[in-house]
């Protein structure tokens, strides 16, 4: 079976937010049990690397660090700094492709 790039990027993107959802999932249970915890800045690297829509559905779901500040404002930025890309993305996919291949010549 030959998938082709937009799907394969597609499921990748959504297994990545699944992790996230689990892990954040994780951390809840751990907080209620008295356990060993994520770090703050563990769970936000996760999604800053793609996972933000799982990060924000587990924190919404799970009620998950929903009062704590600046994670929480940190985490709604990360999010729609991820939106912002998606559209940009959707809208002039050579722009995406030709800023990575500047980056990657670059390094």
């Amino acid at each position: 079976m030959h998938l082709s790039t937009p799907f394969t990027l597609l499921l990748i993107y959504l297994l990545v937010n699944v992790v996230v959802y689990c892990v954040y999932w994780w951390d809840k249970q751990a907080a209620i049990e008295g356990a060993w915890r994520v770090r703050e800045s563990t769970l936000l690297w996760l999604a800053i690397a793609g996972g933000s829509l799982g990060a924000l559905t587990a924190q919404q779901v799970l009620r998950h660090k929903t009062r704590k500040e600046p994670f929480r404002s940190i985490l709604m930025t990360i999010g729609a700094l991820h939106v912002c890309l998606g559209v940009v993305w959707i809208t002039a996919p050579n722009l995406v492709v030709e800023a990575l291949s500047r980056m990657k010549s670059s390094m």
